[in-house]
């Protein structure tokens, strides 16, 4: 139940973000006198709408977007002589960029306001700062520090019955309050031999005989530590929101740059360890946000952690738009401008403005980048059917 709560949760928050990006086209589209006829949220058939003084709003049966119709949007669209004032394309350049990014606007500025949320209202993990609390159980000893495979031994950890959530308040007798005073203890500890763990769980203690096992020539128990997780205030949450977004435009740009490259991994085991491994469907975001709430942690780390999740999920949609590319927005902006700068060059020669760009001159390179982004679309699709990625344990 609560992966499929995760998994419905996803879901909301990327129709709730479609939603307030279309809603920063319309908005701004209607405060400038543009006629918009369509406010919907979804692609395909329609399975409810209400229709206002001039707009119809509603919800299409497949959620994997939405639009706004804009009244004369390319100059391509006909449309009545009455409506030709409000058109779009007669519309003042700067009025038309200010529609065009005015989705994108709201997705990065959605995806910094969750990043200030978790920091001040949920807290953010200390990473130089782990706590004696257990946040995950190794089920091996792994040959060599790597994954798990069915040769390698039980971690003492699992053989002795640690769980997450457990908090080890000693060791060998020796009294510990953080994970690096901790992790020395077991390092040091003789491999093979039986020390007591004494663990505090759901209030009680109880002392835990831990047979001590071997990694890379030292001592190993099998457990990874819950971070100590910090609020900030107002002004470091600030910061630290700029960072952080700051940080996942690069991690998104190298994702993105390595699709190409990792398209024939997305079906092996090889996926997650690519950048562009990573790269997921609506079905992928789905599937990991259900295994963050069906995980072991805490409530607190599992609303951490989703709010990160949403929060790439705006800056990803946000950033894809800005690609110069038409259907994108990022198209639409890049016809603007160059509208406006061969209209300035025409006007420095003495010659009349050239007037719209001819789009149908552009309509092949359309068609083919959205016949590439649909198949890369349903190749990832199948990639999280077949292939899922799995959270790092």
């Amino acid at each position: 139940m609560t992966y499929l709560l995760g998994a419905l949760a996803f879901v909301i928050a990327l129709l709730l973000s479609v939603v307030l990006h279309e809603a920063g086209h319309f908005v701004t589209a209607k405060r400038f006198g543009m006629k918009a006829t369509q406010f919907f949220v979804g692609f395909g058939p329609t399975l409810w709408s209400r229709r206002g003084v001039e707009t119809e709003y509603g919800v299409k049966g497949i959620p994997l977007g939405g639009f706004v119709k804009i009244v004369g949007y390319t100059p391509l669209e006909k449309i009545a002589p009455a409506d030709e004032p409000r058109a779009f394309y007669r519309q003042p350049a700067l009025r038309r960029a200010i529609v065009i990014v005015a989705g994108v606007v709201i997705n990065i500025v959605l995806a910094f306001l969750l990043l200030v949320v978790l920091a001040v209202a949920v807290g953010v993990p200390d990473r130089g700062d782990a706590t004696t609390v257990v946040r995950h159980v190794s089920p091996c000893v792994p040959a060599s520090g790597g994954t798990c495979t069915s040769r390698d031994p039980v971690s003492p950890a699992s053989a002795a019955g640690l769980r997450p959530r457990d908090r080890i308040v000693s060791f060998a007798g020796t009294p510990v309050r953080e994970w690096n005073g901790l992790a020395g203890l077991i390092q040091k500890a003789r491999p093979g031999t039986t020390v007591p763990v004494v663990v505090e769980r759901n209030g009680a203690r109880r002392t835990v005989p831990v047979r001590v096992g071997r990694l890379d020539g030292h001592g190993y128990l099998g457990v990874e530590p819950a971070p100590r997780v910090r609020t900030l205030g107002p002004v470091a949450a600030v910061r630290f929101a700029g960072r952080f977004t700051g940080q996942m435009t690069v991690a998104i740009g190298g994702i993105v740059v390595d699709i190409p490259k990792a398209i024939p991994k997305l079906f092996t085991r090889e996926r997650a360890n690519t950048p562009g491994g990573q790269a997921g469907s609506v079905v992928g975001g789905a599937q990991v946000s259900g295994q963050v709430f069906s995980s072991s942690d805490t409530w607190r780390m599992k609303l951490g952690t989703f709010l990160l999740l949403v929060s790439s999920l705006n800056l990803f949609v946000g950033l894809l738009n800005l690609i110069p590319l038409l259907p994108l927005d990022g198209g639409h902006l890049a016809v603007v401008c160059y509208e406006r700068t061969k209209a300035w060059i025409f006007r420095r020669r003495g010659r009349p403005d050239p007037g719209p760009v001819d789009l149908t001159k552009l309509m092949p390179v359309t068609y083919a980048f959205v016949v590439l982004l649909v198949g890369l679309g349903v190749l990832l699709i199948l990639a999280d059917l077949i292939n899922p990625l799995k959270l790092p344990q």
